[in-house]
Formats: structure tokens, C-alpha cells, sequence
């Protein structure tokens, strides 16, 4: 992808949100460009949603910027501060902050996409499967929370409750003690009805040992059977987070710009 000319403006620690007393902040790159009606993409960082935080993904937010898009690096709450949905309902405030202040960065609310790796693909796949619940208080409530396209790096589809014998379970710390199986299949992206799905860009890496690489082909092979766009790259003897070495990494932001251009 080629670069527009200019430098990236990055505002750090933007406040888009509240979750009770506590901030929301988000890092936002602005590309070097006064075209009005700009898309955007909300971009969340990993971390078994126990760990990270919005500079994990920093780069992406400034490649991007720099293809066009203005970027929303994002926080949410992690699983030790407070259970689900809360990680989602911050992610969903992200979504609706970059529409109410469309006017100021010069976007268009009808070209916003999300994208996030391993726990934050799977809160990208999730705000895009149930865009009318789980919105949560954070703020700008008057919007919606529904985008246009969205992209899932090695993400967790499949929330379980079982776990091997002696393996942490990132799920079950999550979800808390007083999630039901009911409350486990709503978290599961795969569970929904995929039929209005938007376009989809899925990536991982075959060697993956963390997110077996069956979360992602699953997913695709129900997006194609309900005839909805979906593109799958995977990369061959890849693990988890592959995508944190340089030159690879540029290479899986490209494949996003190339995709975002298309779909936004």
C-alpha cells in the first residue's frame, strides 16, 4: 500500500468513554490528508483479555493512518477489573465515540470498521455479530455501534467452558463464576446468525498453538456458507501473535489496508 505524503497527527489518551469512575482513553491517528468523509477503524489490542493495552497495536494505528484511515486504538476494561460483557461494551463505546465526533475528525459514520488480534479479534468479531446489545453506559448512547467491515487476527471463536485438565482458562476468568452455558454461547461469535454479516477479513497463522487455527477456518467456512464476503489468509507454520515480527507484521497491515480500502 502506497503512503499518503504528510505526517500522521496522534492524539493520545482521548477520553471516549467512562465505565463507572473509570477512564476510557484511546489513542487517534489522523491521516495527513483534509478529505472530508474519511473512513475509520476501531483497533483493539489482545492479550487474553486479561493483559495489554492501546499501544499494543500502535503501529497499526499509525500504518494505517498513514493509508488514509483515521485509527482508534482503544482500552477496555481487562477481565481482573470487571467480568463480561464489560470488555465488549468498552469496545462498543470506541464504535459509537468515532460517530459522534464524525463532524470533528472528518468521518463518515457510515465507514467505520474494527479490527483487533487474539482477544481483541474476538471483541471485533463480537461487536459486529450483536451490534443492539451488550452497549453498556460508557457514553454516546444516541449512537449505534454497528460498522461496516471488520477483521479478526487469530481470534478466539468459540468460547468454552471445558479447558484441559491443569490449563488456565482465560474464558472461564473472564466470563466469572456465575456465568451460565448460556452466557458462554452469547460470548461465542461462531454461535450467531452470520446471514447480514459484513465483510469479513480473517487471519492466522497454521502453527498457532494458543487459538487453534479451526477457530478462524470455522468461522469462514459459515460466513461462505451464508453466502457473505469473506476473505481468509493464513500463514503457513505461523504461531500465535506471528504477526509481532517486523516484516511480517507490515506485511498483515498492508493486507488490512488493502482490504479496509475495498470494504470502507
Amino acid at each position: 500500500m502506497d503512503f499518503l505524503e504528510g505526517k500522521v497527527e496522534i492524539l493520545d489518551d482521548v477520553l471516549v468513554g467512562k465505565a463507572g469512575s473509570r477512564d476510557l482513553l484511546a489513542d487517534l491517528f489522523l491521516p495527513p490528508t483534509k478529505e472530508k468523509g474519511k473512513p475509520a477503524i476501531v483497533v483493539i489490542h489482545g492479550g487474553g483479555w486479561m493483559e495489554g493495552d492501546k499501544n499494543q497495536l500502535r503501529g497499526h494505528g499509525l500504518f494505517l493512518a498513514r493509508m488514509g484511515f483515521v485509527c482508534l486504538c482503544a482500552s477496555y476494561r481487562l477481565s481482573q477489573e470487571a467480568k463480561w460483557p464489560s470488555q465488549l461494551e468498552d469496545v462498543k463505546c470506541a464504535i459509537r465515540y468515532l460517530k459522534a465526533n464524525c463532524e470533528k475528525y472528518d468521518i463518515d459514520p457510515e465507514r467505520i470498521g474494527v479490527t483487533g488480534n487474539s482477544a481483541g479479534g474476538h471483541l471485533s468479531l463480537m461487536a459486529t455479530v450483536d451490534s443492539e446489545n451488550f452497549e453498556g453506559k460508557g457514553g454516546h448512547n444516541e449512537f449505534d455501534s454497528k460498522v461496516k467491515a471488520v477483521c479478526a487476527i487469530y481470534p478466539p471463536t468459540l468460547v468454552r467452558e471445558e479447558v484441559p485438565e491443569g490449563k488456565f482458562n482465560a474464558f472461564a476468568f473472564m466470563m466469572g463464576d456465575k456465568a451460565t452455558s448460556s452466557d458462554y454461547e452469547k460470548a461465542s461469535p461462531i454461535k450467531y446468525d452470520l446471514s447480514n454479516f459484513p465483510p469479513c477479513l480473517l487471519i492466522h497463522g497454521s502453527g498457532d498453538q494458543t487459538v487453534p487455527l479451526s477457530e478462524t477456518t470455522d468461522f469462514y467456512e459459515i460466513l461462505k456458507e451464508n453466502n457473505r464476503t469473506a476473505e481468509l489468509h493464513i500463514y503457513a507454520d505461523e504461531g500465535h501473535a506471528f504477526d509481532g515480527e517486523r516484516t511480517i507484521g507490515r506485511n498483515v497491515v498492508d493486507v488490512l489496508g488493502i482490504f479496509f480500502k475495498k470494504y470502507l
